[in-house]
């Protein structure tokens, strides 16, 4: 049983008053939190804890002690039906929120979570919850929203806000699963309670992005594998990422960036996948060897295998800075390369691994190959990313037919 009272603590100030607390006591263990008051031993009274007669607006000042105390035992009341088990730490975290309006902000909540993603690498994650914070905010208008805000209509609202400037089905499901995901953190902190869940009602399933995904036949990757060099010595490292992803089974670039020459052993190449953090082991062929052996005799003398990364031991935010305008150059090259190899579509780094997929269906690899080959976690993945290919490979299979 928790037990709530207020307390003088013994710690004197400086104008020789002391501090109001709040005490929360659970298990023979106590916790305080401080409260605005403050007061001289002849005007606090022990045993009721409550200021006496001699204290300026004692009355009004009672009132709002009371308020306080009601506040932790209507907390207390509530983690005793939601648990058989609760600490002094799971009511300390609820308590600052109930009591402390900021908190309840759903910006403030937001860029804490945005810090510990920083703080933990996930410096992409962080950058879509920054670009979606910034969005909510621009459609709200005011730097205090709460999560009792966030209804079904406000969501439905935000679409629309989304749909007037542009956006699209994809662009507008990634702010609003964003949006959803920080709404489910703030419930498993029990910063909210999971009552009328918004998400319940307004379903980001829904939205589901019309583009399809681009894909290259076999002969149109070998026309970028044989791009002489000598003519576009520009675009080299370009046509060398191409290259590399799309014969290790569709390497993202953030893996490629951060790829280790330690992680290279004879003729395979080992790495785990940011994004899925599944581990990788890839047969190093002879487009592959060729494009190693280039970067090791130009070397930049650091432990990556590409010139990407220009120094060790970069900050997340430099390596998310440097992903970046890396990434912007490399889609710009690509849209050259694409227009010198005479490939009529706007191609960016994804290709490489759609393309991967798209040459192993061409040539009758069976799906559950490439499903394991690309890491997916089911077939089902596999299934719907094929599905999603290009429909050059249809029309291509219709032409068969004549």
């Amino acid at each position: 049983m928790a037990t709530v009272k207020t307390v003088l603590r013994k710690t004197k100030l400086a104008d020789g008053s002391y501090p109001i607390a709040l005490r929360i006591s659970k298990n023979r263990k106590s916790k305080f939190f401080q409260t605005v008051f403050r007061a001289f031993p002849n005007e606090w009274n022990e045993a009721s804890g409550s200021f006496t007669n001699k204290k300026p607006n004692s009355t009004q000042n009672n009132r709002l002690l009371l308020k306080f105390k009601d506040k932790a035992l209507k907390i207390l009341s509530d983690l005793e039906i939601e648990k058989e088990y609760f600490d002094l730490n799971e009511f300390e975290n609820r308590f600052r929120v109930v009591t402390n309006p900021v908190q309840q902000n759903v910006f403030y909540f937001w860029n804490e979570i945005i810090e510990e993603m920083m703080l933990a690498g996930r410096t992409g994650n962080a950058k879509v919850n920054r670009e979606t914070r910034r969005s909510i905010r621009n459609f709200f208008g005011s730097d205090y929203l709460t999560f009792t805000n966030i209804t079904p209509t406000f969501l439905r609202k935000y679409e629309v806000f989304l749909r007037s400037r542009g956006g699209t089905d994809g662009g507008i499901s990634i702010r609003q699963r964003t949006l959803r995901a920080l709404y489910n953190k703030a419930i498993e902190r029990s910063i909210i309670k999971d009552i009328n869940h918004p998400f319940k009602s307004y379903k980001v399933s829904k939205l589901k992005s019309k583009g399809l995904k681009k894909a290259l036949n076999m002969e149109q990757v070998k026309n970028i594998v044989n791009l002489d060099l000598n003519k576009y010595p520009l675009l080299t490292n370009s046509r060398n990422y191409f290259v590399f992803s799309f014969y290790t089974r569709g390497m993202n670039f953030a893996d490629m960036m951060k790829l280790e020459w330690k992680a290279i052993n004879d003729d395979k190449i080992y790495y785990i996948r940011s994004k899925t953090k599944g581990n990788f082991m890839v047969k190093v062929l002879p487009p592959v060897r060729e494009i190693l052996e280039f970067y090791a005799k130009y070397s930049l003398g650091t432990k990556y295998v590409f010139p990407i990364l220009l120094k060790e031991d970069l900050t997340p935010t430099q390596l998310e800075n440097r992903k970046d305008k890396t990434l912007k150059r490399y889609n710009k090259d690509l849209k050259e390369i694409a227009q010198i190899c005479g490939i009529d579509k706007n191609i960016s780094s994804y290709v490489a691994r759609h393309s991967f997929a798209n040459c192993l269906k061409q040539i009758g690899v069976a799906t559950d190959i490439i499903s394991e080959s690309m890491g997916h976690q089911n077939l089902a993945v596999t299934q719907a990313y094929l599905k999603e290919l290009d429909s050059s490979v249809l029309d291509e299979a219709s032409e068969l037919l004549l």
